[in-house]
């Protein structure tokens, strides 16, 4: 009976979920070091709530709903708000947090007031989508048991957002693993990165560009709330832990590793063991789990408090 639990059943409906949110904290948590240290968190809190009205935008311009036609549209919001944040920043001279909360909070409002005026909610297009995503839906249809890895008839059924964050994620991690040397550089010390003749705006741009596409991703599958969390929580814990670059970057993978897998399997299998009925949202309890790795840190974590000088 467990065997045939883990094959039949495990696989279509839990390992999916399991793989994207996996690819998805991937994804997000590379560009997520580089925030964390020059401080613009803010930003993918900025860049994970954008989307929407961009999502939307698509829809109602395109009457589709396709995966091509939803990332188009999301790009195009992403690269709206990277302008009125430097916008806002230079007219109104105010610090680039400021201008990150004005912009996220008034595109997000403008996507949710779209989205309920325009009738899109009709196509799977909802404020409860946009906020939590659609793990639990991403189903397996065409598996039957693990030989269904092996199956490449069965294999071309998968989610297509295993395909979709698979490829964004190679895309970030060889960007940045391209201009690793100048973006750690100009991280750490901008004005000695400009005599040296690196393109530290040009960079600032790339990042914003990279997460933004993190961004983007994992929106659809996995909702705002926990592309935030996993663009700030598992790089924000490895920080706690280690001051070495290269490390925190991999112990930041680990946690959104452990992170996405650990939350996935809590939402699915706790509540029912515990005599609860049906199951919990399982991109929230991944973000709750993230958030208890980067508590843990913060009490435990060797570098949680700041060196005397």
């Amino acid at each position: 009976m467990l065997a045939d639990f883990w094959g039949a059943e495990f696989v279509p409906l839990t390992l999916p979920p399991l793989v994207i949110a996996t690819l998805a904290a991937l994804t997000c948590a590379l560009p997520g070091n580089f925030l964390i240290l020059r401080r613009q968190a803010m930003l993918g809190d900025a860049m994970s709530h954008v989307v929407l009205p961009g999502i939307v935008a698509a829809y109602l311009l395109t009457g589709s709903a396709a995966t091509p036609v939803m990332l188009a549209g999301a790009m195009a919001a992403a690269a709206l708000s990277a302008l009125m944040i430097e916008g806002i920043r230079r007219l109104a001279g105010t610090d680039a947090g400021v201008a990150m909360g004005i912009t996220f909070t008034t595109l997000f409002a403008a996507g949710v007031l779209l989205l309920e005026q325009s009738g899109a909610s009709s196509v799977h297009l909802d404020v409860e989508h946009a906020l939590y995503g659609n793990l639990e839906g991403l189903i397996w249809f065409d598996a039957t048991g693990w030989a269904s890895l092996l199956d490449p008839v069965a294999l071309a059924g998968l989610p297509p957002e295993v395909a979709g964050l698979a490829l964004v994620l190679t895309i970030v991690a060889g960007a940045m693993w391209l201009v690793w040397r100048p973006l750690v550089m100009s991280t750490f010390d901008e004005g000695f990165a400009r005599t040296v003749g690196i393109p530290v705006t040009l960079l600032s741009a790339g990042l914003v560009g990279l997460t933004a596409l993190a961004a983007v991703a994992a929106f659809s599958a996995v909702g705002s709330i926990l592309t935030i969390a996993m663009l700030i929580c598992p790089p924000a814990t490895a920080r706690l832990m280690t001051d070495n670059l290269p490390a925190q970057v991999r112990l930041s993978l680990i946690f959104a590793v452990a992170s996405a897998i650990l939350g996935t399997l809590i939402a699915g299998y706790l509540p029912p063991l515990i005599g609860l009925p049906g199951t919990v949202s399982a991109s929230g309890m991944i973000a709750v789990v993230s958030g208890s790795f980067l508590a843990l840190a913060a009490v435990l974590g060797p570098h949680r408090r700041p060196r005397s000088a």
